[in-house]
């Protein structure tokens, strides 16, 4: 038997996060994981890897095609599948090591082991080495989610795959079929359509990522559909028949009411993400979940029992790791007596695409539907000095400010680099901040930074066009 201050089930962003936080302020925690390395989905087989590859593929891509409008020639461009694996694969190692190193700095106890909650002050670890019981004050559910399933599509992890398997193909596939065209489908699409395949998309709704700005990512679409990718719009995959290495989608065309086939040799399920809320002991001890599996929380992230706290994927909101992060701080703050708070009209989100999309803050669309009065400032990269000397001038930025206040409402950035531009509008949202505020901020020249002023200026109908 062990008493600490704080258990923590699951140590991906949300749980080592928090573990650190807790322990900084001077809670005796323990940390659960049931995998065998740290990090949870995002770095092992999530956000990391996929940006390593995101990374390489581009590599690959300007040396075939854009490297020369620089004035370097290369010659012919080869494909090492294998060191780009292993690149991807170090990096990943690198980092899981970098947070066991964190958790013997903390002081931090790690156990290796499925946990499940006995009662609200008890946390059963399972092993193969036997089970334990931990006593604690105060438990953090931080489980993180799993990939969901279609039952037209089971998988089988050579021919129908998740997002796992995508990250690690032996081989370039002749024709990608991806069925979903949001986040993950995007991303693993572009890696392999840089690296020679053909892609194609199936998404249920009319456009791509349906829950980002309407404008910005029809942008976005007409831009990957440029690059080779292909998409297919309002289908509903029915089902799927593999043989030799081969195989065939059945959906149903939405718009047109009929039945149509497609070939491939790997099809990728990319549909999003459920929950993971299973073999918690939550039922026992009466805690509800909602018909997708979401833990409902209070605004203190607390469970009908207010020292059982749960984070991240396994609650209502977005399914991004940086989200889970504040959320296992703030708990770790809140247990310890200190103000834990998270804002989540702040949340950025991120498609690393090329160009990148990146927004935070409401759509014109949710302005729109709640009735709240607004102006639009849009300027694109193509005019931009810094945009045009690397080469990269495709997307916008636009801005949604309050028509009364000019206080902003939301960002959105198409363009190089938007993953870190976002920031800027985090910040300036974060402190109440105006489109006027933006406008008149420094921005050093000539930097891509740039055109987020030139939108900010649009606002007020006072961008300069060149």
């Amino acid at each position: 038997m062990s008493a600490y201050d704080l258990v923590i089930i699951g140590a991906g962003p949300g749980g080592y996060t928090g573990a650190i936080r807790a322990a900084q302020l001077g809670l005796k925690v323990a940390l659960i994981e049931k995998e065998k390395t740290l990090g949870g989905t995002c770095l092992n087989v999530g956000c990391i890897p996929s940006k390593a590859l995101l990374e390489s593929s581009e590599h690959y891509a300007a040396a075939q095609h854009d490297l020369k409008n620089h004035g370097v020639e290369v010659g012919s461009v080869k494909l090492n599948l294998e060191q780009m694996m292993g690149r991807k694969d170090k990096i990943v190692k690198d980092l899981t090591g970098g947070i066991v190193f964190l958790m013997k700095k903390n002081k931090v106890d790690v156990y290796n082991g499925r946990g499940r909650l006995l009662s609200p002050t008890q946390v059963e670890v399972s092993s193969d080495t036997g089970k334990q019981v931990l006593e604690t004050k105060n438990v953090m559910l931080a489980t993180g989610s799993v990939v969901n399933t279609l039952p037209s599509l089971r998988f089988d992890g050579k021919t129908v795959i998740s997002s796992t398997e995508a990250l690690s193909l032996a081989k370039v596939p002749n024709h990608l079929i991806v069925v979903g065209g949001g986040v993950i489908g995007l991303e693993l699409g572009s890696v392999w359509l840089r690296l020679g395949a053909k892609v194609t998309v199936l998404e249920y709704m009319d456009r791509i990522c349906p829950i980002m700005d309407t404008q910005i990512t029809k942008r976005l679409q007409t831009i990957l559909g440029k690059q080779g990718m292909e998409f297919l719009f309002q289908v509903k995959v029915t089902g799927a028949k593999v043989s030799n290495s081969e195989v065939e989608i059945t959906y149903e065309d939405l718009a047109n009411q009929g039945q149509k086939t497609l070939s491939g040799d790997v099809v990728l399920v990319a549909t999003g993400r459920k929950p993971y809320s299973e073999q918690l002991g939550l039922e026992e001890l009466g805690i509800e979940r909602d018909q997708r599996g979401f833990v409902p929380v209070n605004e203190k992230l607390q469970t009908k029992y207010p020292n059982i706290y749960a984070i991240g994927d396994l609650i209502p909101g977005p399914m991004l790791a940086h989200k889970a992060e504040e959320e296992g701080v703030a708990v770790a703050e809140i247990i310890a007596g200190h103000a834990g708070h998270v804002n989540y009209e702040t949340v950025p989100n991120v498609v690393y695409t090329w160009p990148e999309l990146a927004s935070v803050g409401a759509t014109e669309e949710q302005l729109k539907e709640n009735a709240i009065p607004y102006k639009v400032g849009t300027f694109s990269f193509a005019p931009n000095g810094r945009a045009k000397a690397i080469g990269m001038t495709d997307g916008m930025v636009k801005i949604l400010a309050h028509a009364q206040t000019d206080r902003l409402l939301g960002v959105h950035v198409l363009g190089p680099r938007a993953s870190d531009m976002i920031a800027e509008a985090v910040v300036a949202m974060e402190f109440g901040g105006s489109a006027e505020d933006l406008a008149r901020t420094f921005h050093a020249h000539p930097t891509l930074s740039e055109v987020m002023r030139e939108a900010a200026l649009a606002v007020d109908k006072r961008a300069r066009q060149s």
